[in-house]
């Protein structure tokens, strides 16, 4: 039984949910882990593993660039930690991000996901809506996804693994240590999601220990 460490980015967004998700995976897998708050360049150190949560993209990234906190998250991804972005978390991993509306945003990128994002891809607050979807390739076949302002996926690199499409625009990616959704898994009572992130994260910790 492994001990992990698992960062959930604290600067904005669904921290307190994704931190129950974290829980309730640990729980149902039988391991132990503690979950850190993460607001500082100094916490990282520590971390096997690291959520980006939903939220607002552009706000986390402009207040993570303030302290450094995005230079260190980005090398710490590079040097192989692994990392579940969500939504915005999504956005901010992303080597490329659109808006739907207005275009180009300019907002602080990774620079890490080998696509292109559409921000507010299928519609904006009030499009907001509850689906069926699966993610055959990690071997959940029913999953409520929750799109809220979700943005979509397109033009993947060759060492992106499409996980997941819903109405023919894709929703969840895999790239080495990088998972990625545009829904809210944190938002169901299902973690299996989380579970396949532990998974890796456990899988990551056993090889450098």
């Amino acid at each position: 039984m492994s001990d992990l460490n698992i960062g959930i980015l604290s600067i904005q967004g669904d921290i307190a949910e994704n931190g129950a998700s974290i829980q309730a995976a640990l729980e149902e897998l039988g391991e132990t882990g503690t979950i850190i708050k993460v607001k500082t360049p100094e916490q990282l150190s520590k971390l096997d593993g690291l959520i980006i949560p939903g939220g607002e993209s552009t706000v986390i990234g402009q207040l993570s660039l303030v302290n450094g906190l995005l230079k260190g998250i980005k090398e710490k991804i590079e040097s192989g930690m692994p990392v579940f972005g969500i939504c915005a978390g999504l956005i901010l991993l992303s080597k490329n991000a659109k808006d739907r509306v207005v275009g180009n945003t300019d907002q602080p990128l990774l620079d890490l996901l080998d696509l292109k994002v559409e921000r507010n891809s299928f519609g904006r607050q009030r499009d907001s809506f509850e689906a069926k979807i699966s993610l055959e390739p990690v071997n959940i076949s029913s999953f409520h996804g929750v799109f809220i302002r979700a943005p979509s996926i397109s033009d993947v690199g060759s060492e992106v693994q499409v996980l997941s499409k819903f109405n023919e625009k894709i929703v969840a990616v895999k790239q080495g240590n990088i998972l990625a959704t545009s829904f809210h898994p944190e938002l169901t009572h299902d973690v299996s999601l989380h579970k396949y992130f532990v998974k890796i994260i456990q899988q990551s910790f056993e090889k450098n220990n």
